[in-house]
C-alpha cells in the first residue's frame, strides 16, 4: 500500500551526498503527494521524537552541501529493545507508515532489525565513505572521499619529491580498503595496505630500498587504518627497524568525510533518493536501494551487511606493476 507519510534519517558517520539524497527523497515524496518529515541525528531522533516536516525550500540550496542537515549519530540506544520500542511509538505518534535510512552497514543492520520485530516498511540508501556495502557498486560518498584524499596525496607527493623523503599516508578504511585502493592507484602509490590481503614488512622493506637504490625522489605507501600490520605510525617504526630510513607520516582522517559532494555523488544521490520512494510507493521495503551496472536494485537489508563486498585484485595488482 502507498504510504501516506514517510520518516527519512542519516546515521552512522556523516558522508557527501546524504544532503542531495535527502533533497531528492524530499521532492520526490512531494511529486508524489506524500508528505516527508526529518528525525534529526539519526535514530536518537526517532526514539526521542525529534521530528520536522520537510518541504520543499526545506532541501532548497542542500545539493551542494556536504555533511547532513538533519545531523547524524551512533546510536546505542536503538540497539536495545527498549530504545526500538520508543522508536516505534515516535513512529505511531506521527502516523509514520515507512522509513527512509541514510548510513552505512550498522544503520542498514538497525533497520532490518526494526523491521524484523515490528514490521516496519524501511528502505536504506548506502551512504558511506568505505564503499563496503554489498548491493551497490558506490556507496554515496565514496567518490568525493577519494579524490578529497587524492588531492591530499598529490600536494605530499611535491613535498615527498622535493626532500627526497618517505611518506606514509593513511586513509579510512577500518575493515575495507575501497579508499586505499582507489587513492593508491589514482596516487601513483608505491605500496598499499589494506586489510583484505596481508602485509609483508620485510617486502614492503626491500621494496622501498630497491626504489631508493634505482634513484626514486619520492615513496608514498598507502595506509588503510585498518591494515592488520598496524596504523601508518606502526608501519614506519617497523620499516624504520629495518632500513633506518627517515620518513614521515600523514594521517587524513576526517577530511576524508567533509567537502562539497562530487558529481558522480550528487548523480548516485539523486537517483538513489528518488528510487527510495518510488521504492516505497511500490510497497518494496526492507531492502537498500543501491546500482550496479549502472541500473537500480534493491538488495535484501540482510545481505548488504552480512555478504562481503570483494575489493578487485587487478588493482592491487596493476598499482604494484606501475611502481616498479
Amino acid at each position: 500500500m502507498r504510504p501516506k507519510r514517510i520518516g527519512i534519517l542519516t546515521s552512522g558517520g556523516d558522508a557527501p551526498g546524504m544532503n542531495a539524497a535527502i533533497r531528492a527523497a524530499v521532492r520526490t515524496a512531494i511529486h508524489y503527494q506524500i508528505k516527508i518529515f526529518g528525525f534529526k541525528h539519526g535514530y536518537n531522533g526517532v526514539i526521542n521524537g525529534d521530528i520536522i516536516e520537510l518541504k520543499r525550500n526545506s532541501v532548497a540550496n542542500t545539493i551542494q552541501r556536504g555533511g547532513t542537515i538533519l545531523g547524524t549519530a551512533r546510536s546505542t540506544e536503538f540497539k536495545t529493545d527498549p530504545g526500538m520500542a520508543k522508536a516505534k511509538k515516535t513512529l505511531k505518534k506521527h502516523k509514520i507508515d515507512a522509513l527512509i535510512v541514510i548510513g552505512g552497514d550498522g544503520s542498514m543492520k538497525g533497520a532490518h532489525e526494526f523491521t524484523k520485530k515490528y514490521r516496519i516498511k524501511i528502505i536504506g540508501l548506502p551512504g558511506t565513505i568505505d564503499n563496503d556495502l554489498f548491493g551497490t557498486d558506490f556507496t554515496i560518498g565514496f567518490d568525493t572521499a577519494i579524490n578529497s584524499a587524492l588531492e591530499a596525496v598529490d600536494k605530499i607527493r611535491d613535498t615527498a619529491s622535493s626532500l627526497e623523503r618517505l611518506f606514509f599516508i593513511e586513509v579510512m578504511g577500518r575493515y575495507a580498503g575501497f579508499i586505499g585502493l582507489a587513492v593508491g592507484l589514482a596516487g601513483g602509490a608505491e605500496d598499499v595496505l589494506i586489510p583484505e590481503t596481508p602485509t609483508d614488512i620485510n617486502g614492503l622493506a626491500k621494496q622501498i630500498n630497491r626504489n631508493i637504490k634505482k634513484g626514486k625522489k619520492s615513496n608514498i605507501v598507502i595506509v588503510s587504518e585498518g591494515d592488520e600490520a598496524g596504523n601508518a605510525f606502526i608501519i614506519g617504526e617497523k620499516i624504520k627497524a629495518i632500513l633506518d630510513e627517515d620518513y614521515r607520516v600523514a594521517v587524513l582522517g576526517y577530511i576524508q568525510r567533509g567537502g562539497s559532494p562530487s558529481a558522480s555523488d550528487r548523480i548516485l544521490a539523486s537517483k538513489l533518493g528518488y528510487a527510495a520512494v518510488y521504492g516505497l510507493k511500490k510497497d518494496m521495503h526492507g531492502c537498500m536501494v543501491g546500482e550496479i551496472n549502472k541500473k537500480i536494485v534493491y538488495t535484501p537489508f540482510e545481505k548488504t551487511y552480512s555478504r562481503k563486498k570483494k575489493i578487485d585484485p587487478d588493482i592491487y595488482t596493476i598499482i604494484k606493476i606501475l611502481a616498479e
